[in-house]
């Protein structure tokens, strides 16, 4: 079953159940959900303790009555089980890097279809290991438009924990192609562009990065930059993100070459946290209140971090803000499916466009969770294999038993 799902992925997208006779007549169309962009999943990450997972999975909403009211997992009987099935699933596994610094990693739900960070529980027991003068490090997924955002005004919910500081990763490339640099394929080489020096193409790519700080800024808290070197960037494209960055407002902007040198490659930005956090607490500040309409939440984020002008909803978008207001779920945060290659809903957008109208193709309720999260364009929660699938390449040697085409 798990290989037919991998490879017929596509085809669960859009199924039709209860087919079969004894069902008397209560056929209905659904799909498939890739896992990290299930509810269970957002679920896993945002819950503080076992308690808190337990209430959350029985809130799960699966359906609604003949009157419209919302059936949960635990009016089916089921949340008791559920939560013994994830009972094992709650506890973080603790790993270490290569110079003996401790890891947790604990959930996986993807920023662009999910809230995209790790879990409420890792990040207590990380805050306390180290102490009142430590420091723990949290990875929101993808950019700031997407990973940030949702850690801000979901995850910051739900733990009740407020930031002391946010870094923005940055690279030359990928302000390269913000800038107008040619498309790259995954499995191909890198175009010629971002190997060579170019200046004029890093900064104007710097309109991109620019956007993120301001962003973040709205938050309150203070914004590093992380300027992650490449053997192939100049000094000159390097000082070009510096500059910007510390111009459109970052506490610091730090070159950092930890994956080459490890630790060392990074002092440097480490010590820029730590004086960052020196200050006085930051003013933390949400993007939107909660009890706001569901469409000013939805255009909060639009325009005051896409950079939108207005947004459009389908009919089916319509009518679901509808139903779920009515059920009493409109003052839950939200959490944006939209792709993670521009601040639009087109991939294809780069830099930091603006004017544009954001298209809400379906709005989809994770109560459990704690999120309503509307589909922007047309994003898919299941995705589908690529034109040629890698497995062709996987292979074994039956005389060793080597398998080939993993790596």
């Amino acid at each position: 079953m798990t290989c037919h799902a991998t490879y017929c992925c596509r085809f669960l997208r859009g199924i039709t159940i209860g087919q079969g006779p004894e069902e008397r007549g209560m056929e209905r169309k659904t799909g498939y959900d890739i896992s990290v962009a299930s509810e269970i999943m957002a679920v896993l990450a945002l819950a503080t303790d076992l308690a808190d997972m337990r209430s959350r999975l029985g809130r799960m909403v699966v359906a609604a009555d003949r009157k419209g009211q919302p059936v949960t997992a635990d009016d089916l009987g089921v949340g008791g089980a559920l939560t013994v099935l994830m009972k094992d699933a709650v506890e973080p596994t603790v790993m270490q890097t290569l110079e003996a610094t401790p890891v947790f990693v604990h959930a996986g739900p993807f920023a662009n279809i999910a809230h995209g960070n790790s879990s409420v529980v890792a990040d207590q027991i990380g805050l306390k290991l180290v102490g009142p003068d430590g420091f723990v490090i949290t990875e929101a997924g993808f950019g700031a438009d997407i990973g940030l955002e949702k850690f801000m005004n979901i995850k910051c919910r739900a733990s009740g924990l407020k930031p002391d500081a946010a870094v923005i990763v940055a690279t030359v490339r990928a302000l390269k192609m913000h800038g107008g640099g040619p498309p790259v394929v995954a499995g191909t080489p890198l175009p010629h562009a971002y190997l060579t020096p170019d200046v004029e193409l890093v900064t104007k790519g710097c309109s991109n990065l620019v956007r993120h700080i301001e962003n973040t800024s709205k938050y309150g808290v203070p914004v590093l930059v992380a300027i992650n070197a490449f053997a192939t960037d100049s000094p000159e494209e390097l000082e070009a993100v510096r500059k910007a960055s510390l111009e459109a407002g970052a506490t610091a902007a730090v070159v950092t070459r930890h994956h080459a040198l490890g630790g060392a490659g990074a002092v440097e930005l480490a010590e820029a946290v730590v004086k960052a956090c020196s200050g006085p607490k930051p003013d933390f500040k949400f993007l939107y209140d909660v009890d706001l309409p569901i469409k000013d939440k939805i255009k909060a984020i639009a325009c005051g971090t896409y950079g939108a002008a207005d947004v459009s909803y389908s009919p089916e978008a319509e009518a679901a803000i509808e139903r779920f207001t009515a059920m009493g779920f409109d003052k839950l945060p939200i959490c944006m499916a939209k792709t993670q290659y521009s601040f639009s809903h087109d991939a294809t957008l780069k830099g930091a466009p603006s004017g544009f109208t954001l298209p809400i193709r379906d709005v989809r309720a994770s109560v459990g969770a704690g999120f309503l999260y509307p589909l922007v364009g047309n994003m898919m929660t299941m995705p589908g294999l690529p034109t040629r699938p890698c497995f062709y390449d996987i292979d074994i040697e039956p005389d060793t038993g080597r398998i080939v085409g993993l790596s």
